[in-house]
């Protein structure tokens, strides 16, 4: 099966996420050959064919990476770019936007409720996208599958973005969020008080931070789902140069991220309010950690799993080869992005639910 320029041009026409959807939907053959005409450079054969599909053609519009020079510019497209793969969203019983007030001042907030009725455990979210961008809604379907495969309660908090705040400003907000929670159970109908912190990319690197600081405090979470998380911004690991270009997170990314959240604000590279994989190790939860096999972050990421092993820390590591970073916004257009963001809740559901000695 040959798709022409023409025909490819046809199906982006219809809407870029009707087009990701019928791009998905190709025997893999003809993706393959798709990424051939439109002359993607990169060389990356382990790669799920689909997303190759979507980054050569993003190549061929010339758009690179995620994050702009204009930081106000890079949220709109961010969030235009969420808006336009949306489908329908998966139902939740109970979803409620609120208003948490925390010590650190009121902060936005989505709590999804598969099962109103019954007490549930809770898992706190942090958005990724670079401590710049993302939103709640950037990031709500992804909540949706959480809640309802983890069935779990789930809380996305809006963080304060930098640059316009300080690093220690945007984790005090998430750490004071897992304290409202602890101190909310009866009122959430919190299972047991089972609270878990979880995010994805710079919402992993935070979920991490914040159960380093609140280890030896009366909220520590019992759990953390890291999903590619960002650990480490002082070194460059041989994943960093593998995958720094032609895919969604490539180094001028890296390179923007560390100006506007660590260099403006002048911290170290190492200083584990940014960089956890320099933080204190010891006593951290079972930590469910997932990556991508094609991605900048990968490496920083496994060395941070072997690091909690060799603390002590109960640690199931898991990799998706095929993948790159962002995999689990991409639900609504690939049915391999789906699966795997399913399995990944109802695999920590079950690591979570262990009993531990």
């Amino acid at each position: 099966m040959v798709i022409s320029s023409q025909q490819l041009q046809a199906m982006m026409d219809k809407g870029q996420g009707v087009a990701a959807r019928l791009l998905d939907r190709l025997p893999k053959i003809a993706q393959e050959r798709i990424v051939r005409s439109l002359d993607y450079p990169y060389h990356y054969p382990e790669l799920d064919p689909f997303v190759k599909c979507l980054m050569a053609v993003q190549l061929k519009q010339g758009k690179t990476g995620i994050v702009r020079e204009d930081i106000a510019q890079s949220r709109i497209f961010f969030e235009q770019s969420m808006q336009l793969l949306k489908s329908k969203p998966t139902a939740i019983r109970q979803v409620e936007d609120i208003r948490l007030s925390l010590h650190s001042g009121i902060v936005q907030a989505r709590h999804y409720h598969p099962a109103p009725a019954k007490k549930l455990p809770l898992i706190i979210f942090y958005h990724g996208g670079g401590f710049l961008i993302g939103s709640l809604d950037t990031h709500d379907e992804y909540c949706r599958l959480l809640a309802k495969h983890a069935h779990a309660q789930v809380l996305s908090v809006a963080y304060p973005l930098a640059p316009e705040h300080h690093p220690s400003q945007i984790v005090q907000v998430c750490e004071d969020a897992l304290a409202w929670a602890h101190q909310h159970s009866k009122q959430l109908r919190i299972l047991k008080k089972r609270i878990a912190v979880a995010g994805d990319s710079a919402g992993g690197n935070l979920a991490a931070v914040v159960a380093q600081r609140s280890a030896d405090k009366v909220y520590v979470p019992q759990a953390q789902l890291l999903v590619y998380p960002a650990m480490d911004f002082k070194s460059r690991h041989p994943s960093y140069f593998a995958y720094k270009d032609g895919l969604v997170l490539t180094d001028g990314d890296i390179e923007l991220v560390t100006y506007h959240y660590v260099e403006r604000h002048e911290i170290a590279l190492d200083d584990p309010l940014i960089s956890p994989t320099y933080g204190n190790l010891k006593n951290l939860p079972p930590t469910y950690l997932i990556t991508a096999g094609h991605d900048v972050l990968h490496d920083e990421a496994e060395i941070y799993a072997h690091k909690l092993r060799q603390h002590a820390v109960t640690v199931k590591y898991v990799e998706y080869l095929d993948q790159t970073h962002g995999f689990i916004n991409m639900s609504f257009v690939s049915r391999r992005a789906k699966k795997i963001s399913i399995e990944m809740c109802k695999n920590f559901r079950k690591f979570w639910d262990r009993p531990r000695s």
